[in-house]
């Protein structure tokens, strides 16, 4: 029998079984690609995580790990690319491209050292 649907169900599962853990906080990209990720290719872990109902706070940890690294990157680089809100005035378009870059490789990085490990 396939489950179709396996991320709702287990968010029903926790919200009956185990109601603070949602409250904690809710999945977003980070973690969604991260149980993608381990269902796909890791899928003893993935198994594991769900039998011993550790999947969704470790999706949260992966997911508030990616982001605080996000929003600790990205300045950093816009810093060293000079991306600034005077170039951001004086050429919207060369800043966007230039943001869109920085915004890409900072989630390669978090792609190989948080979601695909």
């Amino acid at each position: 029998m396939r489950f179709m649907g396996t991320a709702p169900r287990l968010i029903n599962f926790l919200k009956k079984e185990r109601p603070s853990r949602i409250l904690a906080g809710y999945i977003t990209l980070y973690g969604c690609m991260r149980q993608r990720y381990l269902k796909e290719h890791r899928p003893a872990l993935y198994s594991s995580l769900i039998l011993s109902e550790k999947l969704y706070s470790h999706l949260l940890e992966i997911d508030r790990a990616a982001r605080e690294r996000m929003d600790a990157m990205l300045p950093r680089m816009m810093e060293a690319a000079g991306v600034t809100e005077e170039l951001k005035a004086r050429d919207p378009m060369r800043w966007v491209v230039l943001m869109n870059t920085l915004k890409a490789q900072a989630e390669e990085v978090i792609f190989q050292e948080l979601i695909y490990t």
